[in-house]
């Protein structure tokens, strides 16, 4: 860097000084990511600061000035002192594209890189990058949990006119027309007062307005402004992509967390949230390594975790400086003085924040809301709740605290649940017994239950036993034999189940044995297939395996103990496959069909059945809980065959197929091979069109605003045949009309307009037609009949990571993810090699010299969903499938 100093000191006059400055700006900012932009490349030439205009909600804008190294923070802090703003927290600068609009946030993200991607589409669309379309603005982004409207009016103001605008716009939508009338009644009170000119306004707002307190405007405005960051919390979110390393199963293991106001939104899409945490019940926020951040809940991985951690540790510990509230974490008895309050473990306090004693004191002065007796406390002895309103009865039941000890039986349990030592008849402890030692591994096989409730039940008693290979015995059994006599019981006695759950999680608990341990995860993974853990247990066996993230079968067996608690115990004891498979450290099941020629002659009867043109290109795909798998794997299975599975609604007998497993049998198109919409009518309806409109949907295709809106008033007549009336639906139907990253790129109210006249323009169309031509449309596009995958890679620079890899009857494609541009197409006779091995694909490809080799990674997964990339075949990897395909 010196030396860099030295040889720009020598430069021309003029720029010497003006690189340097610049050089120690980007080095204090941050390097870009993004090219150098039009409006750059002028400032260089006259070497004067760039000015550009920002818009405020007040429709008024400020100028300000701009270098290659400014960030989003300092744009904000120059608006906020040119405005006077002052409540600078949770305003945002945003970037407008056409009809997009996205945040920059308040942060150090380099606002010219921004401008840099706007101009960059800008040239994909054949305009120049000086007349790039982009505008810069400052909004109202996030509100704290305390806000307070009376502090500052310019920011009030603000946040007033974003409301306005936005509801007017549909930004901000309420469903309760009660709701849009009071907003009306205090935008008319800003406006023109309590003096009420139009008769028929008068009779609207006559229980709405503020007729006898004639507050000011300002009060008025802040009302609103306090009911919106309450009503509209998501609206006024930060957003993260997020990955979660472990805790409670979820649906998804990739979601975007929203933290806001009022609490910390784990959801898959905006309406559909997977969990809903507020703040109260937030015990601490940290970063760990390797962008980590870990609440209460949901250790997870995220790129901008420092972001998130910062803005989740702001609110938390605001909320807890604020708080009058504060729970008990000991029992306090009574004492030789009497002004100390006597209280207990989980008790809720109400501090007297009101007596303002000195931070050096080590007491408070509280009242104890289940006794309502008041006195002192010590500061040590209590934990002040993230909370301005007091908590609910229930939420304290949750919150109740309790000695943790991470990795410990004795955690997971209520010790008054469990005998006091299992090694003697009577259940009483031996005065030289350490209690402890009832819930750690060991060799000697217990000669009574740990649990109190099977005790006096001398035939349950009996049959709560455990094996984990440990002890010993005369004649070996096969490991069948072994889960039947674990579980076989446990499936005829509901009482016997959570004794299984705490024997497994005993013989876990401080085992040396590593052998030991596998087969103990080997047990919790058949565990947790059968039969869910009461609801005292509950809990505790979520904690249990949450404090073990290094065993990997830890967070899959949260994920099954997620999925047997919405669904029916299983009747029968863990198949054959199952144990065979998690021997093999396997989680996966496949199955063999046999038949009797050796042929796979079922696929050609399921197609005789539906009547299709043919046969080919189509495949069978098993369905087990939540595993899609297609059976191309072969396994043995011992089970007797008089199971029936669906087959696109229709049944169809399969022979050899699981008794006691759930299972479902799905035909699909695989292949695409000489697929010409209108040919075969039976497989354009019952295939083709359901199977490419989700790919549509889930947008994997590169199209124009026109396919798009012909395209939408297609599938709103697929959806409502000629039902006219739907028209006011489709603001709400998007998500099944255009594609998923398309939505926002007009209005809903833009999109509605233009549907309307494509379903007009198709007049007396039937529903089947409309597939039909749905079909005829999409089909000239080069990524029709293709499958997507979403793969990781670094062997090659000029490609983005990840990257999408795209195989159809030209080729292999390599796709940018954002741009779904084409970056390069392989014909397979370009393709020397090619295999796949675990979560790693691997091909050689043709060059004049020999050939290069393309390595690519990707998860394990069996659900399209957790790519957001559709994988037609879903088989048990997607490089797998991608190997099969390219092997076609």
């Amino acid at each position: 860097l010196q030396y860099l100093e030295n040889f720009l000191q020598r430069g021309p006059r003029g720029y010497n000084e003006y690189c340097i400055k610049r050089l120690r700006r980007i080095i204090a900012n941050g390097e870009r990511k993004e090219l150098p932009c039009w409006i750059e490349l002028q400032a260089a030439s006259t070497k004067k600061p760039i000015e550009v205009s920002v818009e405020l909600m007040n429709n008024e804008s400020v100028r300000v000035h701009l270098d290659s190294a400014s960030t989003s923070a300092e744009i904000c802090q120059a608006v906020a002192d040119k405005i006077r703003l002052k409540d600078t927290y949770g305003f945002s600068l945003y970037i407008r594209f056409f009809e997009k609009l996205w945040s920059l946030s308040s942060c150090g993200k380099h606002v010219l890189d921004a401008v840099s991607q706007c101009e960059q589409e800008s040239r994909r669309q054949d305009i120049e990058e000086k007349d790039a379309l982009w505008s810069l603005s400052l909004r109202k982004e996030v509100f704290k949990p305390w806000h307070d409207c009376s502090l500052d009016p310019v920011s009030t103001d603000l946040i007033y006119r974003q409301l306005i605008k936005g509801i007017k716009n549909g930004e901000y939508t309420s469903e309760k027309e009660d709701e849009y009338v009071q907003i009306a009644a205090m935008h008319y009170y800003v406006q023109f007062g309590s003096e009420i000119r139009d008769s028929d306004l008068k009779d609207l707002f006559l229980q709405k307005l503020y007729i006898n307190g004639k507050p000011k405007a300002e009060q008025v405005k802040g009302e609103l402004v306090d009911f919106a960051r309450q009503k509209w919390a998501l609206d006024f979110s930060k957003f993260y992509e997020v990955t979660m390393m472990s805790g409670p199963p979820l649906p998804k293991s990739r979601f975007v967390v929203a933290v806001n106001g009022t609490g910390i939104v784990f959801m898959e899409r905006r309406e559909k949230k997977l969990l809903d945490i507020p703040y109260v019940e937030v015990k601490k926020v940290n970063k760990m390594r390797y962008g980590r951040f870990v609440s209460h809940l949901h250790p997870s991985k995220c790129v901008e975790a420092d972001d998130m951690t910062e803005k989740m540790e702001y609110n938390v510990e605001g909320l807890r400086q604020r708080s009058e509230y504060a729970v008990v974490q000991q029992d306090v008895s009574k004492q030789d003085d009497p002004m100390f309050l006597i209280c207990k473990r989980g008790d809720l306090l109400t501090v007297d924040k009101d007596k303002q004693e000195s931070p050096d004191e080590k007491w408070i002065r509280a009242t104890n809301q289940r006794t309502n007796s008041s006195g002192a406390v010590y500061k040590a002895n209590v934990q002040f709740l993230p909370t301005l309103t007091k908590p609910s009865d229930d939420m304290m039941v949750e919150m109740k605290p309790f000695k943790q000890k991470m990795g410990a039986v004795t955690n997971f349990f209520s010790v008054m649940s469990f005998l006091c030592n299992a090694g003697t008849k009577d259940g009483r402890q031996s005065k030289r017994v350490n209690r402890e030692k009832l819930w750690a591994f060991s060799k000697e096989p217990l000669k009574q239950p740990l649990l109190k409730t099977l005790v006096r039940n001398s035939e349950l008693s009996s049959l709560a036993c455990s094996y984990m290979g440990d002890y010993p015995i005369k004649q070996a059994r096969s490991p069948l034999e072994l889960t039947d006599q674990i579980f076989g019981p446990a499936m005829r006695h509901e009482m016997l189940q959570d004794e299984i759950y705490c024997q497994i999680m005993r013989q876990m608990t401080s085992n040396g044995n590593r052998m030991s341990i596998e087969r103990g995860w080997q047990l919790m993974w058949l565990c947790t297939g059968l039969f869910p853990p009461s609801l005292n247990l509950k809990m505790h066996l979520q904690n249990f395996l949450e404090s073990r993230p290094r065993d990997q079968l830890a967070a899959i067996c949260l994920q099954r103990l997620q999925t047997i608690l919405s669904k029916e115990p299983r009747k029968l004891p863990p198949h054959p496959a199952e144990v065979e498979a998690i021997q093999q450290d396997s989680t996966e099941i496949f199955y063999k069909i046999h038949f009797p020629n050796d042929t796979n002659t079922l696929r050609f009867n399921i197609a005789s059945h539906l009547k299709l043109a043919s046969a080919n290109g189509y495949g069978l795909f098993m369905k087990r809980s939540q595993k899609v798998t297609s059976p191309h794997f072969v396994l043995s299975l011992s089970s007797p065959s008089t199971s029936c599975s669906i087959v696109q609604g229709k049944s169809i007998p399969l022979g050899s197929v699981l008794t006691n497993v759930p299972c479902l049998v799905f035909f699909k198109r695989k292949l695409w091979f000489n697929v010409i919409p209108g040919k075969d009518k039976v497989a354009d309806l019952t295939f083709h069109f359901p199977q490419e409109m989700r790919r549509y949907l889930a947008g994997y295709h590169s199209c124009s605003r026109e396919d798009m809106i012909n395209l939408g008033g297609l599938l709103f007549r697929v959806a409502v045949d000629s039902d006219r009336s739907q028209f006011v639906m489709i603001p709400r139907m998007l998500n099944a009309l255009i594609p998923a990253d398309q939505i926002t790129l007009v209005s809903p109210e833009e999109w509605k307009k233009n549907i309307i006249s494509s379903y007009n323009r198709q007049s007396g169309i039937t529903v089947d037609e409309a597939k039909v031509a749905f079909l005829r449309t999409i089909s000239s596009w080069p990524t029709f009949g293709s499958a997507f995958f979403e793969v990781k890679q670094t062997c090659e620079p000029d490609y983005p990571n990840p990257l999408w890899i795209v195989i159809n009857k030209k080729g292999v494609s390599y796709i940018h993810p954002k741009t779904k541009g084409l970056l390069v197409m392989r014909q397979f006779s370009d393709l020397l090699e090619y295999s796949s091995k675990g979560n790693i694909f691997q091909m050689t490809i043709r060059t004049l010299v020999g050939g290069i080799s393309f390595v690519c990674e990707s998860p394990k997964v069996n659900s399209c969903s957790s790519h957001k990339i559709h994988f037609p075949s879903l088989c048990s990897s997607p490089l797998t499938h991608l190997r099969e395909l390219i092997c076609r």
